[in-house]
């Protein structure tokens, strides 16, 4: 095996490791592998995974900055645009989360598209454009029926619009 074969699947079961930490509540050992993950073989994968161990220890600034780099690192992955825009309503900055969920939803390579949708409605149910967010609700139980997020939002924005 080559070098960079090895170093590439050390990052990777660094990475696996890691989620696991994190989804078990270990934040601060996910965070150290996410890190060891990048410093052995950096993704754009690893960077969002690190922002978001940062988000759930309520470092979202970090988090942000983190999604930063792994866009610089890949640009066309839709993962970190996304948590970028949900990090920014978080913060109560729903305005500025506009432009990087539109990016998610124009980029090429990602899984979830149904997540952009649901947060540009949360931005919109956020200032109270009820029909806009209802649209972008619809959107993402369009790609996604079992998104219940989404599906409670629509519920309740269907309520609201009575």
């Amino acid at each position: 095996m080559a070098v960079p074969d090895a170093l590439h699947d050390l990052a990777k079961d660094l990475m696996k490791r890691a989620t696991e930490l994190q989804l078990e509540g270990e934040l601060e050992l996910a965070a150290d592998l996410y890190q060891r993950s990048i410093e052995t073989w950096p993704t754009a994968e690893a960077y969002t995974c690190l922002g978001w161990a940062y988000r759930h220890q309520g470092r979202i600034e970090d988090a942000i900055e983190e999604c930063r780099k792994a866009i610089a690192l890949d640009p066309s992955f839709g993962t970190p645009y996304n948590d970028i825009g949900g990090y920014l309503i978080e913060l109560g900055r729903p305005d500025e989360a506009i432009p990087w969920l539109e990016k998610a939803i124009a980029s090429e390579r990602y899984d979830c598209y149904h997540f952009p949708w649901y947060n540009l409605g949360r931005v919109y149910l956020a200032k109270e454009m009820f029909t806009r967010a209802r649209e972008y609700f619809e959107k993402s139980l369009e790609i996604d029926s079992e998104y219940q997020p989404a599906a409670e939002a629509l519920a309740r924005i269907r309520h609201i619009l009575q």
